[in-house]
């Protein structure tokens, strides 16, 4: 009996050896392959209804390139492989893991970089695209609101910067910008004021009270306008407490 089990002991440790060599051995191939080449297989894979093969060529491009867009692309599309095989609880546990690594953060974000703010944004947006009626997808949409914002007070923090350098015209530039792009983040309404700054240093004085017209068209309340400070709550605050924000008149550019 007890050499039997000798035996049995052994053959386990050996076959335990076999598949970790095996496992090994396929984790070793994959791991110098570039980001692009595992994506790009993985998406193949996707392409021609291999799910499983897919999942797992996003798993390990996540596996090897934990950081960056291909890490939350492949956190992505293995949600979306496991949907289109009809692994419903998969799909949602890949969503949710998906929120969980993305959290969003009470926090300036103004201090962030503005191409992962840009990436995230992206990435959340395909998850609403793709799972639509799914329960994440209204937190997934305010995560976008908040992102949207995000990228919208950067380019304030920026104009705000050059314009206290007496670069003006780069300053008008950056307000502009965000005014045109972001037309219903909170920080339009700074923007616009920049604007009026600007064009006033400017001696672009048409512009400057045209704009000025805009900005009480859009924030009558404003704390830009009569000399009203700027101490107020910053605008990510603002939208934590599911404010809303007029619908916006065109703006001057």
């Amino acid at each position: 009996m007890q050499k039997k089990l000798s035996v049995l002991l052994v053959t386990c440790a050996l076959l335990g050896l076999s598949g970790c060599g095996v496992f090994s051995g396929k984790s070793e191939e994959t791991k110098n392959v570039p980001a692009s080449k595992l994506y790009a297989d993985a998406k193949e894979a996707m392409d021609n209804a291999h799910y499983e093969e897919a999942v797992k060529l996003y798993q390990q491009l996540e596996s090897n390139y934990p950081f960056g867009t291909y890490a939350a692309q492949a956190q992505m599309e293995i949600a979306y492989a496991h949907y289109k095989s009809n692994d419903q609880a998969e799909a949602l546990a890949s969503v949710e893991r998906f929120l969980k690594l993305h959290p969003i953060y009470a926090q300036d974000p103004t201090e962030r970089d503005p191409k992962a703010t840009r990436e995230a944004f992206a990435a959340f947006k395909e998850l609403v695209d793709k799972f639509p009626n799914s329960k994440y997808a209204p937190d997934s949409i305010a995560r976008m609101k908040y992102l949207i914002n995000a990228m919208a007070s950067y380019e304030v923090h920026v104009a705000n910067y050059y314009y206290r350098r007496g670069a003006y015209l780069a300053s008008l530039n950056r307000a502009q910008a965000a005014v045109a792009e972001f037309t219903d983040a909170p920080a339009r309404e700074e923007a616009l004021f920049i604007m009026t700054r600007c064009y006033d240093k400017l001696g672009m004085f048409d512009m400057r009270d045209d704009t000025q017209r805009v900005l009480k068209l859009n924030y009558p309340d404003s704390r830009f306008l009569g000399g009203k400070g700027t101490g107020d709550a910053p605008w990510w605050k603002f939208w934590a407490k599911g404010g809303k924000h007029p619908a916006p008149v065109d703006a001057v550019r």
